[in-house]
């Protein structure tokens, strides 16, 4: 999103976004999937194609695109094993975990809340 707040009349295609961040484009493609349903982004088929900013970076909140990456889940998960029942702890840890992980998902969301990408882009 930075790239595309900082190049905002250029088509970005996902290898050279994955190049900037040094990652495989399909992981790029996943997350512009979601940005796209978001409605933060554009996209355009073709040579030329890529992607681009359909909003302002200065109505862009940093926690909106969170939000979109992150989805429904926590930033923090839970084991995949399942708790003894019958432990004093275990019967009850995942409830107990799941409140701290939804505090600290608030946490990072008010923080974030607080910059726009066009403040953020202006870092680089």
């Amino acid at each position: 999103m930075t790239l595309l707040a900082l190049y905002r009349d250029q088509w970005m295609n996902s290898v050279l976004i994955a190049s900037s961040l040094n990652i495989n484009p399909v992981l790029v493609r996943r997350e512009l999937t979601l940005l796209k349903k978001g409605n933060l982004i554009e996209s355009k088929e073709g040579k030329n194609g890529g992607v681009r900013l359909i909003k302002d970076p200065n109505t862009i909140l940093l926690s909106d695109i969170f939000n979109l990456a992150k989805g429904e889940e926590t930033v923090l998960s839970l084991s995949k094993n399942t708790p003894n029942p019958s432990c004093r702890v275990g019967k009850q840890i995942n409830e107990n975990l799941m409140l701290i992980m939804k505090t600290i998902d608030d946490s990072i969301i008010n923080t974030l809340k607080l910059k726009t990408l066009e403040e953020f882009k202006n870092k680089f």
